[in-house]
């Protein structure tokens, strides 16, 4: 072991995954007195991936992802080691509900569904989503056995065998299959809502058991400070506890984020993307332009069981590296692996991307004429629009939009349907989408300007089976290319607070095998 010579890190991907990883790694290395050298590579001009927020004439606006959830609490943590405690904000008081768009009309989601079961009988019973004959095989939910079986399913064949086909169709897909731009009846329940399978299988309904999860949960869900916040990975350390710097307490957020669900950074989620370059700036190389084609084992030192890779770039240069953190779409990290280990490779593949867009509105309140009074509205997958969901983001953000001003950002695309839509012209596709919000919301006002923003295979598929085969990638990994990590949105979460981490639990073992070498 030769914990004296400098160690090299090479990170293959600027996105959060990877930046957050890289911003781990030099924490963990200087607790524990490592030396290392780190190079995190981008193959696009900037970084951040999809964390990407776009400002002109007092709008805000997030071309990626706009929000994270409260609870999961690894990116407040982040952002408050940051420096940026103080760009928390949640949503705007009073706007607490979202539509669906069904026929033509808007239709409030009934109050108390949550994870697409119906938890308060009269909302149930009396909205218009849903005919006699579903709100009846709904109930059944109540007397239905449970599923003998543990192994994974859709997300689809649980609702639809539970709550029934309406259900799941009119409200809990695109509700929850939108999330994932996926197909419900295609995502594994295991990777995406764990909880509803949990549930089946504690209390047999989903009815009875989500009942109880709404009366034992506060009025208002906050941000609660812990004395020792972990991380959300379930990753341990491979060497000595030490090797995490201790947990930091995790403060509430001021102001109204303590009472929201759902929080953002007030000038944008790119802001974190800065401050953590600008953090590593210092001490990281932060390579632009840039992509990686191979990483393969190099050959071993005669005397030396230490395990070290060449790092191939696509312009045929090479870097030798200690660890190789690959925080990229999995089937990059495919093409990275191919070479070494084609059964990586295969699996890696095997996890399919939906290309989505989405386009940003802008208008001037006076002109719209229509209460903005929720968070948006989602289609369901039957009502067969280009728009898959809307959200109403001057009104749920308070800080996106100038006083007079609406800002709305609506969304097309989604796995195996309509791939058509994306050989459309920005000009189509903003037409489209401007005459779906007339059918729907009543809007033909001019819009003072408009952005489109297309985001080819960017949202991972995870299908059933996906957390098995993410365990045999792991392990594959650390049989033959101890040292080799892969993480970020293709493998166990696609929300901002799931890659960080995913990050940090990657930094985790980087410095075990930084100091094991």
């Amino acid at each position: 072991m030769d914990n004296q010579r400098t160690k090299q890190v090479v990170i293959a991907g600027g996105g959060i995954t990877g930046l957050s990883a890289a911003y781990y790694i030099e924490q963990f290395c200087r607790v524990n007195d490592v030396a290392a050298e780190l190079i995190i590579v981008e193959k696009n001009d900037r970084f951040g991936g999809h964390v990407h927020t776009g400002k002109r004439d007092g709008f805000v606006i997030e071309r990626g992802p706009d929000s994270f959830l409260a609870r999961k609490t690894s990116i407040i943590e982040l952002m408050q080691e940051l420096g940026m405690g103080e760009e928390l904000v949640g949503t705007r008081p009073g706007v607490s509900h979202s539509y669906i768009a069904y026929r033509n009309k808007l239709h409030p989601i009934p109050d108390g569904f949550m994870l697409g079961v119906p938890t308060k009988w009269k909302p149930f019973v009396t909205t218009r989503l849903l005919s006699l004959r579903g709100k009846v095989r709904a109930a059944a939910d109540l007397v239905l056995p449970r599923r003998s079986s543990r192994e994974d399913e859709s997300l689809g064949q649980l609702l639809r065998r539970r709550l029934g086909d309406e259900v799941l169709e009119q409200i809990a897909e695109p509700l929850l299959a939108g999330i994932y731009a996926g197909n419900a009846d295609g995502l594994s329940v295991q990777a995406t809502f764990p909880m509803l399978q949990e549930t089946e299988q504690k209390h047999r309904s989903l009815i009875v058991g989500m009942l109880g999860v709404r009366k034992s949960r506060a009025p208002k869900q906050t941000v609660k400070p812990t004395a020792q916040t972990k991380t959300e990975s379930t990753s341990q350390p491979t060497t000595k506890s030490a090797i995490r710097p201790d947990s930091k307490p995790v403060s509430q957020p001021a102001g109204t984020a303590t009472r929201s669900m759902f929080l953002s950074a007030r000038g944008g989620l790119e802001g974190v993307v800065t401050q953590l370059e600008q953090t590593l700036s210092s001490t990281a190389h932060l390579i632009r332009n840039t992509a990686i084609s191979r990483v393969s084992k190099a050959e071993q030192e005669q005397g030396k069981d230490t395990i070290r890779y060449t790092v191939q770039f696509n312009n045929g240069t090479t870097l030798a590296a200690d660890a190789v953190v690959i925080a990229t779409p999995a089937y990059a990290a495919a093409d990275m692996l191919a070479h070494e280990h084609e059964a990586i490779a295969e699996h890696l593949r095997a996890i399919p991307y939906a290309s989505v867009m989405n386009v940003v509105l802008a208008y001037r309140e006076q002109d719209v004429g229509v209460s903005l009074n929720a968070s948006g509205f989602v289609v369901p997958r039957k009502e067969e629009r280009k728009i898959t969901a809307c959200t109403w983001t001057s009104s749920k953000w308070e800080h996106t939009a100038p006083k007079g001003n609406i800002l709305l950002r609506a969304y097309v695309g989604k796995y195996g349907r309509d791939p058509m839509s994306h050989q459309l012209t920005d000009e189509e596709i903003i037409a489209e989408v401007r005459r779906e919000l007339q059918e729907t919301m009543g809007i033909s006002a001019e819009p003072v300007f408009t952005e489109i923003n297309r985001l080819p295979l960017s949202m991972p598929q995870y299908q059933v089976g996906h957390l098995k085969r993410i365990a045999e990638v792991e392990k594959l990994l650390e049989d033959v290319m101890p040292g080799v990590y892969v993480g970020g949105g293709g493998y166990r979460g696609i929300g901002v607070p799931d890659c960080i981490s995913q990050g940090k639990a990657m930094a985790e073992k980087v410095i075990g095998t930084l100091i094991g070498n």
